[in-house]
């Protein structure tokens, strides 16, 4: 590209232009960028030099120069052909919907059978609760996982298919998109007796809990490019909060930790042969974006589907009004953030021990999908629930001394095609807290080889189900491909002011 193009975006210093240059023809030569597409990518970080400098993209070190001059005192101000440069910016306009006024609703007399797998491991809570879920003139069938424990409207491991038009947040879960990331890598176990320091540092330095965490650098920031993003007025008011969150995980059972996965027989569907492999295991979901989302759409649906007392979290929102379709999109693009944010730390810890993985395995697990149930469309909330459609891949953990397992669901029309998210709570937090002592969950973590980095009581392996138990009374379910157990575990720093974000 000739330098006066370059020239004309700016009042770029001399010594800089070289360093255009070279990475113009870069782009033009081994990206297959236009010279428009050049020009566009170079205006909008002359614009805004401090993103581009402290993210990993294709401009980076051109960017932390440029910062340096500003930084310095030296303004680059782009000119009216620098400004034309710059991409259209496009916006997201929702389709009109009608603003549906409060209504009230009674429940069935009778509610609906349902599914229950692993009775004995659940408690009457949950049990209530999915009763009511299963009264709502809306529902349209459900399934009790063994993980099962009481929780707000649905219970965590609920199940619940609803008409194909009708969305309750609050069955969906606050932490939008709670998700499980898996990566495997091709590296004997051995490397935790060799390079047990570099683990432990990578969780260290690599991840970020907490309910106001937040990272500057980042690897891949290609998600906040949706333009989802601009589709509504909390979604932009949000947006700047999820970019600095982007890479970080939550607080409560959220973890990320590095441990062993063992293959005992080949399956077609994970494509690994037989052995045991370095594996590194992420929980968390879609942050303060989610959690703001879900926090303002249970409130409307509340406001807007009057129930009684006893099913008032399940309030739900219809997905032809224009409340319904602004929660249905934010709780999508919270998917892809969820996502995305699971993909940011992974990538960090794989450059950290310079590898690549071999295989990433990954599921929601607090979501609503439009699915087809008995010949019928239906709209499934698997809250605290694995989906497992037949075929497909997805992770169960145990707790930070419990293995958890790689599972291939087996598409069971009794569950909704789900399976449990985990072991599933014992006890409260609350009595967590009060009945546990440090030096008995040492005494577990030390018993079983555990480096715990953060944690709290609250997240003590006995405050958890037998993960076996629970495994066992979903064989229907799923089939186990693999198990994981954790050996370097990270969660957030005790903080008991700060709320839990599972």
């Amino acid at each position: 590209m000739e330098s006066i193009k370059i020239k004309e975006l700016g009042n770029i210093p001399e010594e800089l232009i070289k360093d255009f240059d070279r990475v113009a023809s870069g782009l033009i030569e081994h990206q297959d960028f236009s010279e428009e597409k050049v020009l566009g990518l170079f205006a909008q970080m002359l614009e805004n030099p401090k993103k581009y400098a402290y993210s990993r993209n294709k401009v980076t070190n051109l960017a932390k120069k440029v910062f340096e001059l500003q930084k310095s005192g030296i303004e680059i101000e782009l000119t009216e052909f620098g400004k034309s440069c710059l991409p259209i910016e496009q916006t997201m306009s929702l389709e009109e919907k009608p603003i549906r006024e409060s209504m009230e609703f009674n429940l069935r007399e009778d509610n609906l059978n349902y599914s229950i797998f692993g009775a004995d491991y659940i408690e009457q809570g949950a049990l209530n609760q999915m009763n009511t879920a299963l009264s709502l003139p809306i529902s349209i069938a459900g399934s009790l996982m063994p993980d099962s424990h009481q929780g707000y409207g649905l219970p965590i491991g609920g199940v619940l298919a609803t008409e194909p038009d009708k969305i309750i947040p609050y069955a969906v879960g606050v932490d939008i998109a709670c998700r499980m990331c898996l990566s495997v890598f091709d590296i004997p176990v051995d490397f935790f007796k060799k390079e047990p320091h570099l683990l432990k540092k990578s969780l260290m330095e690599k991840t970020k809990f907490g309910i106001g965490g937040e990272i500057r650098d980042k690897v891949d920031e290609s998600v906040m490019d949706k333009i989802e993003w601009t589709a509504t007025k909390v979604i932009r008011d949000l947006k700047d909060k999820a970019y600095k969150q982007l890479g970080t995980s939550g607080t409560g059972n959220h973890f990320v930790e590095w441990g062993i996965i063992e293959i005992t027989e080949v399956d077609e569907t994970l494509n690994l042969p037989v052995g045991q492999y370095l594996a590194l295991l992420s929980h968390s979901g879609s942050r303060g974006f989610g959690g703001t989302v879900a926090g303002i759409y249970s409130k409307i649906a509340k406001q807007k589907t009057i129930l009684p007392k006893e099913a008032s979290h399940l309030a739900w929102l219809d997905l032809n009004t224009e409340e319904g379709q602004e929660y249905w999109i934010a709780m999508n693009l919270a998917g892809d953030y969820a996502s995305a944010n699971h993909h940011e730390i992974h990538a960090k810890l794989a450059m950290a021990i310079s590898a690549k993985p071999i295989l990433m395995v990954e599921n929601h697990h607090n979501f609503a999908w439009k699915e087809v149930y008995k010949g019928k469309d239906v709209l499934v909330h698997r809250k605290g629930a694995t989906p497992a459609n037949k075929n497909e891949l997805g992770i169960i953990p145990g707790s930070m001394t419990a293995s958890g397992f790689v599972v291939k669901g087996l598409g069971s029309e009794s569950s909704i095609n789900s399976a449990s998210h985990g072991a599933g709570r014992l006890m409260s937090r609350t009595a967590a807290l009060n009945s546990i002592t440090k030096s008995s969950m040492n005494k577990v973590l030390n018993d079983f080889g555990i480096e715990l980095i953060g944690g709290d009581l609250d997240e003590a392996p006995m405050v958890y189900k037998d993960i076996n138990d629970v495994i066992s009374a979903q064989k229907d379910l799923v089939k186990v491909l693999a198990k994981f157990t954790p050996k370097i575990v990270r969660m957030a720093d005790a903080n008991r002011k700060e709320g839990r974000e599972d």
